[in-house]
């Protein structure tokens, strides 16, 4: 039993090193990637269509067209498609009544182009990929209904593309307009994984991203067929179309790393709402055809579920399991503070890590529960229950 525990022990120790060894990897990518800005009287000479797939976003879709409307970009170079997914709500005709006062404004139902008897499980790639073939210019730049960027957005990511030429650029998106402590733990939450984004990127050791703020080139969409052997599944019409566009592209992806190129949303304002969006977004992860991503979530998934499991042990008496966690939960806090806190800079967030402790004894739940739920469960998402 003592040799047991041994090994038990240094399997423990031996998980905790590798989950530092990562997050200062993560640390480092992110410093190292140099941040970019637009030259000084930038004139984008690039046409670009923005692709809006909206369900179920009357609350929001105002104020996500207004902001794009508002964008500092030559209007004869610029096409906006909304993309309507079969919503109950009075979505499209707001997205109708904002297209009267800006002709850039297309609005498309996606009823219109799918067959009633069509079984589909991807409906938002479906909407992203009937917005492109209703379009006609070559930079595609796909945002969310219940997003709205920065005034520089547009004119920052195609300053970028028009310099770099890449296929794909992935960029920032952060949380805004917090209320509560749990709204607040998704935005630290959500800056690390924007660490991770950037990070990946530079080490080239994987490909993240957020279709919230994503552009790619028309003829790479087309080139990789789209999202043809993906469109099975509910989710992935960012992470999985980039690592289908990295794949034939190698050096062809770059992350910007500019916070004038930032889309803000909202966090998730019910536990419900949050754990089905995390569900939705690991429902993919089986999917990903990058080893480094995969080894780097089975890694956080197994350490943060060790530590739970440790955790509860010693709750139910097992004592002389107390110094492995505190060694697991106090290598665990420094890690994530200097992991989040290069994030919480570059988002102007800082204040947001005095909420650190608290909010790491959720995150620890969180990803154990997560990790198992998205591989096994089911959840609902804008309406719709999907397995």
């Amino acid at each position: 039993m003592l040799s047991l525990f041994l090994i038990f022990k240094a399997f423990c120790c031996l998980l905790t090193l590798f989950y530092c060894l990562l997050m200062g990897i993560y640390i480092t990518g992110w410093l190292c990637l140099p941040g970019w800005r637009v030259a000084a009287g930038f004139k984008p000479q690039t046409p670009v269509t923005i692709i809006i797939p909206a369900r179920n976003e009357q609350a929001h879709i105002v104020a996500c067209l207004r902001a794009v409307m508002l964008q500092q970009y030559p209007p004869h170079l610029l096409e906006i498609m909304v993309v309507d997914d079969h919503s109950d709500d009075n979505t499209a005709a707001l997205a109708q009544e904002m297209a009267q006062l800006c002709p850039q404004i297309k609005v498309l139902r996606l009823a219109d182009f799918m067959p009633d008897a069509q079984p589909v499980n991807a409906y938002k790639k479906k909407a992203i990929e009937t917005g492109i073939q209703h379009s006609s210019n070559p930079l595609i730049i796909t945002t969310d209904a219940d997003c709205v960027a920065a005034p520089q957005w547009l004119n920052t990511l195609v300053g970028f593309y028009e310099q770099y030429r890449p296929q794909l650029i992935a960029a920032p998106v952060c949380f805004t307009n917090e209320r509560t402590f749990f709204e607040r733990f998704q935005t630290l939450d959500f800056m690390g994984m924007m660490v991770t984004t950037g990070a990946m990127a530079y080490l080239h050791t994987g490909n993240m991203c957020n279709g919230a703020n994503l552009a790619y080139t028309r003829h790479a969409f087309e080139t990789v067929g789209g999202f043809k052997d993906i469109d099975h599944l509910a989710s992935g019409d960012d992470m999985l179309l980039m690592a289908k566009i990295a794949r034939k592209y190698p050096g062809g992806v770059r992350f910007l790393k500019n916070y004038g190129a930032t889309v803000f949303t909202c966090a998730q304002p019910t536990l419900q709402a949050f754990v089905n969006q995390r569900v939705r977004w690991a429902s993919k992860s089986g999917q990903y055809p990058d080893a480094g991503i995969t080894a780097s979530l089975i890694l956080v998934f197994l350490f943060n579920l060790l530590l739970l499991f440790n955790f509860t042990a010693c709750l139910s008496g097992a004592f002389n399991l107390c110094m492995i966690v505190a060694m697991q939960f106090a290598a665990k806090c420094i890690a994530d503070f200097i992991y989040l806190t290069v994030g919480a800079r570059f988002f102007g967030r800082c204040k947001l890590l005095w909420l650190f402790l608290p909010a790491q004894l959720l995150h620890i739940v969180y990803i154990a529960v997560i990790g198992i739920w998205g591989n096994l469960g089911k959840y609902t998402w804008k309406g719709r229950t999907v397995k």
